[in-house]
């Protein structure tokens, strides 16, 4: 039998619950599963195996390519950024002299007409009208004092005195930052890290496929795990390895380096996808269309 006509779409003067969710509007929520959540020995930028990889303070690991790249990019941003503040600065030094300079010009002006006018300004009322009024935005016979009333009248409808709003730069700062933590980042503050990679006879590891184990207890690393990198040497062990032997000795069980309790760096990693181990497991993004239209990413145009 085919469905009732209440069932169907746009049968209502209002859209229902299901029907805006079919049509994708508005905030759209989704929870991240496993394949979407990145693993411990990827990178933050490219999201891909690290290549010699990076670690800041704060534990974020990067491919050194990808964080040279990140910070280069950063310095070449603020450079252009400082260029643009220093000609703003500029141009508003030079402003504030010209107007300086109209200022005193029409002071002088006011003066010489005030003694060495023919006739007073206060004994004749019709020459006053007629060499200082007001003669129309057209008339040829303009005075300073009219292209003044001119520039600075808020007569929107003309062109000419259409208010501009002054795009400003703002100051901007000149540390780099960490694209992962938005803590400021140095590039003498990261430091190298070393996984100790799974060998034995029945496992074979491919460029994609490497499974990394903790160079102490021999368990194999994953996302589940508390991982702990040495600054020091850059060692990476586990959090119940290095709580218990490089707290206590002081030193690094794979290199004998000595190292000291602000030398244990905490990874940052991804979460496993379940609810109880992780705190953002949900995705939300605002769209204007609905995906079902393909255009999604797509801002309406607005009515004239």
């Amino acid at each position: 039998m085919p469905q009732r006509h209440s069932k169907n779409n746009n049968d209502l003067a209002f859209f229902t619950y299901d029907e805006k969710r079919k049509l994708g509007y508005g905030t759209q929520k989704e929870r991240l599963g496993k394949d979407s959540i990145k693993p411990f020995d990827a990178c933050c930028l490219c999201l891909k195996l690290v290549i010699e990889p990076l670690c800041c303070p704060k534990g974020h690991v990067f491919c050194k390519e990808c964080i040279l790249e990140c910070l280069l990019s950063q310095k070449k941003d603020i450079q252009r950024k400082l260029a643009a503040h220093a000609a703003q600065k500029k141009q508003e030094v030079g402003e504030q002299e010209e107007k300086l300079m109209l200022q005193k010009a029409r002071e002088l002006e006011a003066f010489d007409q005030q003694n060495h006018g023919a006739v007073p300004h206060h004994s004749d009322k019709n020459y006053s009208r007629d060499k200082n009024g007001f003669h129309g935005a057209n008339s040829v016979k303009a005075t300073s004092f009219e292209e003044e009333a001119l520039r600075t009248m808020k007569a929107f409808w003309l062109p000419s005195a259409t208010p501009e709003a002054a795009a400003k730069v703002e100051a901007p700062s000149t540390s780099t930052t960490c694209p992962e933590g938005n803590e400021k980042l140095k590039l003498k503050s990261l430091f190298p890290v070393y996984f100790t990679e799974e060998k034995g006879e029945d496992y074979k590891s491919t460029a994609y496929d490497k499974k990394h184990i903790c160079p102490s207890c021999k368990v194999t690393m994953t996302n589940a795990m508390s991982l702990v990198a040495l600054s020091s040497c850059g060692h990476v062990f586990c959090k119940k390895c290095a709580d218990k032997f490089m707290v206590v000795d002081k030193v690094c069980l794979v290199c004998n380096k000595p190292c000291k309790e602000k030398n244990l760096v905490n990874l940052k990693k991804g979460g496993t996808g379940f609810s109880g181990h992780d705190e953002n497991l949900e995705a939300k993004d605002f769209k204007h269309l609905g995906s079902g239209s393909g255009l999604g990413l797509v801002r309406p145009a607005q009515k004239v």
